[in-house]
């Protein structure tokens, strides 16, 4: 009972700090503010709910370019967290924009609102079809300075089971997409009128990728060595996808970060109590003096945590969805949204 009424009154005076806080600029907003409107920026009602039944986007189309080339001198491994240098507090929110073929996925505006209201720093990783299918909303996320974008695979696929071409294709689509909607940006009059340097700021390249389900092997390690991307892994997930999670839990899971650590929500309509947990969680790690920045900013801090595996709690817990395909959709969903449910299949 006392430790439910101590988080309690933790979060209540953490909840009121939030509010009452005065965030300072985000930085250079000339080209957010020049091309949208803050209703337009703001998330609207339903906006956060997939499409299903919805293949519009699930080819790639054929003028999409090439990528911008890149220094192939990239590390191998997976990123799990940073070690920092003592008294250093800072941690990486990260969201994933996933989209799978057959769906157009949502965008929870509720979150980047919150976001940009309390002026917080946090990393997207975005699949290339959610990027296609929200373009706008792309170009919104890689224009504010509080955010960055990463690459989430072409189409939410599972690396582990693709080779050769296709596993090419599945971390090249979302590079090209990526390209060619800031393109697109640069070519719009509200781009030219925030002046000729704005578009200076924004990344010509994607340089960080997540894998789906969080997995991975030596073969998808190495074709992101190859593509010039850093595998980011997480060392903190909230359980955001499992609609049985609630905003507490995410809470409690949230508190348990430590300097250096890489976090992961869900931004694309699946993070089902987020929006929620968010401005307690956050205002409880302020009070705390934890400070966020973006992934790119928290390795350049300090020391990457390097593991030759992707998992989620211990090595070889994310190698269960290999059976994703071999299961019914309605239970594919089930493994997919609930990592901590479901105990990892042993290794030979």
């Amino acid at each position: 009972m006392s430790t439910r009424v101590s988080l309690r009154h933790v979060l209540a005076a953490a909840a009121l700090m939030c509010c009452m806080s005065q965030p300072a600029p985000a930085g250079d907003t000339a080209l957010l503010n020049s091309c949208w409107s803050p209703d337009a920026l703001a998330g609207k009602p339903g906006e956060n709910i997939a499409r299903k039944h919805d293949h519009s986007f699930d080819k790639p189309p054929a003028d999409l370019g090439t990528p911008e080339a890149h220094d192939a001198d990239t590390p191998y491994g997976a990123i799990r967290s940073v070690k920092l240098p003592a008294g250093r507090k800072l941690i990486a929110l990260t969201f994933d924009l996933c989209e799978q073929p057959g769906e157009i996925a949502g965008y929870d505006g509720a979150i980047i609102d919150f976001l940009r209201r309390e002026n917080i720093r946090a990393t997207f990783f975005a699949g290339g079809k959610w990027m296609r299918s929200h373009e706008d909303r792309t170009q919104q996320l890689m224009s504010d300075p509080l955010f960055e974008l990463g690459n989430h695979s072409e189409a939410h696929r599972n690396l582990r089971l693709l080779s050769g071409q296709k596993l090419h294709d599945e971390v090249a689509g979302p590079q090209s997409a990526y390209a060619a909607i800031r393109a697109r940006l640069a070519e719009k009059q509200c781009t030219a009128a925030a002046g000729s340097t704005t578009m200076q700021t924004i990344a010509p390249r994607l340089s960080l990728f997540r894998f789906p389900y969080g997995a991975c092997n030596p073969a998808a390690l190495k074709e992101l060595q190859t593509q010039g991307l850093r595998a980011i892994q997480w060392n903190l997930a909230t359980g955001d996808p499992d609609p049985r999670e609630s905003s507490a839990t995410i809470i409690r899971a949230m508190l348990q970060a430590k300097p250096g650590a890489i976090i992961v929500n869900h931004a694309n309509g699946r993070g089902w109590h987020t929006a929620a947990a968010l401005p307690f969680a956050i205002a409880a790690l302020r009070k705390k003096g934890f400070e966020f920045v973006t992934v790119s900013e928290l390795l350049a801090a300090g020391e990457p945590v390097v593991s030759s595996e992707c998992y989620d709690n211990r090595p070889g817990d994310t190698n269960r969805y290999d059976h994703l395909v071999l299961l019914k959709p309605s239970a594919r969903a089930a493994l997919a949204r609930t990592p901590k449910m479901i105990p990892a299949k042993k290794q030979p």
